[in-house]
């Protein structure tokens, strides 16, 4: 545990010190995961010298791999390299909590009143601000991640298949992965096994039997609470939102918005917790309050639990979806955080990687059509061919108010280079003196 405490200060800060500045960054950490990690970075690195840039970067690298919130897991990562496993747990729950106590809040509200005509006017303009922004997501995600022709394939193979084929994500991202890997290059491959040769100088100070026990006591906080659940016969409604969640825990590489895109259709769809524009208003929810964004699924299992049993089990089903949600990101950081610069070596699993941040391309497009036919029209629907699913709007149905907020969103993001913030604001009180109006 030497590395975890190895920082860039000629004086680490005490924990207390640390505690303060991750209690600040987790109440100012709006405007999502760019955002969050560009505030980490002026906090820890610019302003403290906490870590160094190297060690940022390299946190960095590593939480982009993973699953789940990258910032949130970055924080966390950032938290153990100053203080080991107690300062990981110290920033990772500071980032999230205040923002968890928010939604809690607002789910409650939302619950209770959503269907107030005021309440209702300020969500429209909302609702187009989101698919702007879900716009904006896949943008600069395809920037990043088609970088070949390969990419392009892939990412237009997995919108195909969720779409159009209504396929798992997780088996997208499986095979994905598996293409991404089995088409390295054989350079890729010969470097690899060299990578691995040298796989001990880079872990000599690491304990196998130190990780293996991590994972085990990890394992056992995450799954345990859900086992006894299922022993304590609790409201069915519990355990089907702890086993989906843990799943999306696992699966969904490629940040919130590929967490949103697994999860929107089959809340919406196959489970039937939330309605379409209950599913916008609760990512607009996510977007204008602290926190990791995947804070979302707080939202929907509040709403889930709520609906089945009332708000005392709407609160039971926040905790749980919670729980389920960010467990798995202790996990991932402190089982593989000691391992990240022969992580960084392996050619063949970043080739995976690379694939898997292509089809995560075709899964955000997924997600903005289907927001903008929810959010655009108010007839749609759901027409099965055989193994195909086709979404079809009704053309008379357009609401002309929601495609002007939508343009002028996208003018204020792509054109005037608008905050995430300030366009929801904007576009929430435009939105709702416009609806009131007519």
């Amino acid at each position: 545990m030497a590395n975890a405490t190895e920082t860039a200060a000629d004086a680490a800060p005490t924990l207390a010190q640390a505690a303060r500045v991750w209690a600040r960054i987790g109440l100012l950490s709006f405007g999502g995961p760019a955002a969050q990690i560009a505030l980490m970075h002026r906090e820890i690195v610019e302003g403290r010298k906490w870590l160094s840039e190297r060690q940022f970067l390299d946190g960095l690298s590593f939480c982009m791999l993973l699953p789940g919130p990258e910032a949130m897991q970055l924080a966390t990562y950032a938290g153990w390299r100053m203080h080991g496993t107690l300062g990981g747990l110290v920033a990772g729950l500071l980032f999230v909590i205040p923002g968890a106590v928010v939604i809690m809040a607002l789910a409650a509200i939302y619950s209770s009143f959503g269907h107030v005509p005021l309440v209702e006017a300020l969500f429209f303009g909302i609702k187009a601000a989101v698919l702007v922004i879900v716009v904006e997501a896949l943008v600069r995600v395809a920037k990043k991640a088609l970088s070949h022709r390969l990419h392009w394939a892939i990412a237009g193979a997995a919108f195909v298949g969720i779409f159009f084929l209504s396929l798992p994500y997780p088996l997208i991202i499986l095979i994905a992965a598996l293409l991404g890997w089995r088409l390295a290059s054989r350079q890729a491959g010969q470097d690899s096994m060299d990578a691995n040769g040298d796989m001990n100088a880079d872990t000599d100070a690491i304990s196998l039997r130190g990780s293996l026990a991590t994972i085990a006591i990890w394992l056992a906080i995450w799954l345990l609470p859900l086992a006894a659940l299922g022993w304590l016969a609790v409201p069915e409604i519990l355990l089907e939102l702890g086993k989906f969640f843990s799943t999306l825990a696992v699966v969904t590489f490629g940040g919130a918005y590929a967490v949103l895109a697994y999860m929107a259709q089959d809340v919406v769809v196959r489970f039937g917790w939330l309605s379409a524009v209950e599913m916008v208003d609760a990512l607009g929810l996510a977007e204008t309050t602290p926190g990791p964004l995947i804070l979302v699924t707080q939202f929907v299992g509040f709403l889930a639990g709520a609906r089945e049993g009332g708000p005392v089990l709407g609160l039971a089903a926040a905790l749980v979806t919670l729980w389920v949600t960010f467990a798995p990101c202790f996990l991932w950081i402190f089982a593989g955080a000691p391992y990240i610069e022969w992580i960084g070596r392996q050619p063949r699993l970043k080739a995976a990687l690379s694939a898997i941040t292509a089809a995560v391309v075709g899964v955000i497009l997924n997600l903005s059509i289907w927001f903008a036919l929810h959010v655009l029209f108010s007839d749609v629907t759901r027409r099965q061919w055989g193994p195909v699913t086709l979404w079809h709007p009704e053309p008379a149905s357009v609401d002309g108010l929601a495609l002007a907020l939508f343009l002028l969103c996208g003018v204020l993001a792509f054109g005037g280079r608008w905050g995430i913030f300030r366009i929801l604001v904007t576009a929430s009180l435009l939105g709702a003196g416009l609806r009131l109006l007519w």
